[in-house]
């Protein structure tokens, strides 16, 4: 691909791209890595037949085995700053505490969905459209709303288990 094509691209895509990444992996600076890691691959490119959804695709494989070990690294460090928390002194407004806890509560549902599941949600929620996301994940077109009611439903499931279990702690 030429330099301007990229550049285009770059414009074009790049600020949705991180947005998803970020949601994906839970850091911004590291989206912003993985998003120009993307964009160099496709300066390799010859030609993309669906820009977008090759972008997101790339993308995701790039995160793919990283993220299960940024997911077990957040998760370990989510519960030492909620035990901190729990030690601590000094009580933080209960407002802004629930709605950490809830903030948590939502990205460990997230995490507890199966990676296509948890993908599949992440890129309709940037806005992809059924073909790009079936094409980003290797679905059929027909398969993509089934797959999106199921993750969302076990996305649902997922924060109301998590709830129930923080309910119960408290009681």
């Amino acid at each position: 691909m030429k330099d301007e094509d990229v550049e285009r691209l770059f414009r074009t895509y790049n600020t949705a791209l991180v947005r998803y990444l970020t949601r994906r992996l839970g850091d911004r600076d590291w989206a912003e890595e993985v998003a120009q890691e993307t964009f160099l691959r496709a300066l390799r490119q010859d030609t993309l037949a669906s820009e977008r959804s090759w972008l997101f695709a790339v993308a995701s494989n790039l995160v793919r085995d990283e993220a299960r070990r940024a997911a077990r690294e957040r998760k370990r460090h989510d519960l030492l700053r909620v035990r901190e928390e729990a030690e601590s002194t000094v009580e933080p407004e209960p407002t802004s505490m629930e709605r950490e806890e809830d903030r948590a509560l939502a990205r460990q549902a997230i995490e507890m969905l199966g990676e296509r599941d948890r993908d599949a949600l992440l890129m309709r929620e940037e806005g992809l459209g059924y073909e790009e996301i079936a094409e980003a994940l290797d679905l059929s077109l027909a398969s993509v709303g089934t797959t999106l009611s199921r993750a969302r439903r076990r996305l649902m499931e997922a924060y109301e288990s998590l709830q129930q279990e923080r309910s119960a702690e408290r009681a």
